[in-house]
């Protein structure tokens, strides 16, 4: 039986930190993200995500602007290679889901992890929800690494797996790209090979880190040894104890540690309308 060990919010010397379960996620009450905010209290919300993996704002009617500045507080911003952007906003990603566009980020994964540096993490929007249905879950990938038997965590000492961005090339030939630009961004975009256990590189924690969406096979394992521990550490995902769910609303907003957590976004609304912006924080390299 999968058991995670709680741990009692920390005192914030500014914050309203609000724990959603014992393991993963809380809820920040008292700031405006329309303000500029002090140093110390910025710190704060980075030891949050730090604490928590992924914190949650409701009530923040911010601008686009409003939302870069809190995002670059915390490093560089990403431009997605693949994705539609915000007119005049490369840093945002514009996400829209209705009748003609069904959800289809419904698996569990780690953003971007077929980049060399992976996202930091990111800071999600939401400009208008349905109803209901469309909820966020999130997984503590510590807390499942935690809960592996020791001799599997000892299996994966050391391992490598190989990324790939596989389903947006596939989006690119849909698109109607050629062959030789597609081979362009397999140039500029080569498939990394990531720890399979990743320590976090401001915790100092252990994670899992593959993910079924980009993961492809672990090295130095034949195919089926890959396919069978692979299954396992993605089934670690599942695990309630290691989750959070959040329920979007308009003007809420998530920002998730992309080195700790994975997310999944349940596309149980259509044909209803899902709007979301996301802003990205460049990361590192997994080690």
């Amino acid at each position: 039986m999968s058991q995670v060990q709680y741990r009692p919010a920390s005192d914030y010397q500014t914050l309203n930190v609000s724990p959603l379960t014992g393991t993963i996620g809380a809820e920040i009450s008292n700031i405006d993200l329309r303000d500029t905010l002090s140093d110390a209290v910025m710190q704060e919300v980075q030891r949050a995500l730090l604490e928590w993996r992924v914190i949650f704002f409701r009530d923040q009617a911010i601008t686009t602007e409003d939302h870069l500045r809190f995002a670059r507080w915390f490093g560089d911003l990403e431009v997605h290679p693949f994705a539609p952007e915000k007119p005049g906003y490369p840093e945002v990603l514009s996400i829209t889901h209705d009748e003609s566009s069904p959800g289809k980020e419904n698996v569990w994964h780690s953003d971007v992890t077929w980049r060399l540096q992976p996202s930091l993490g990111s800071i999600l929007r939401a400009l208008q929800t349905p109803d209901y249905g469309g909820d966020t879950l999130f997984c503590d990938m510590a807390a499942a690494y935690n809960g592996l038997p020791e001799d599997i965590q000892a299996k994966l000492e050391g391992l490598t797996a190989r990324h790939d961005f596989n389903n947006f090339r596939q989006g690119l030939f849909s698109n109607g790209a050629s062959a030789e630009e597609v081979a362009k961004f397999d140039a500029t975009y080569p498939n990394p090979h990531h720890p399979v256990v990743r320590t976090h590189p401001e915790t100092g924690e252990k994670s899992l880190y593959v993910n079924r969406a980009f993961t492809k096979e672990i090295d130095g394992l034949d195919a089926a040894q890959s396919e069978s521990l692979l299954e396992l550490l993605y089934a670690q995902a599942r695990v309630p104890e290691y989750q959070c769910r959040f329920r979007w609303q308009p003007d809420s907003i998530a920002f998730w540690d992309n080195r700790a957590c994975q997310h999944y976004a349940a596309s149980d609304y259509w044909p209803a309308r899902r709007v979301v912006e996301r802003v990205t924080i460049c990361g590192d390299v997994p080690v």
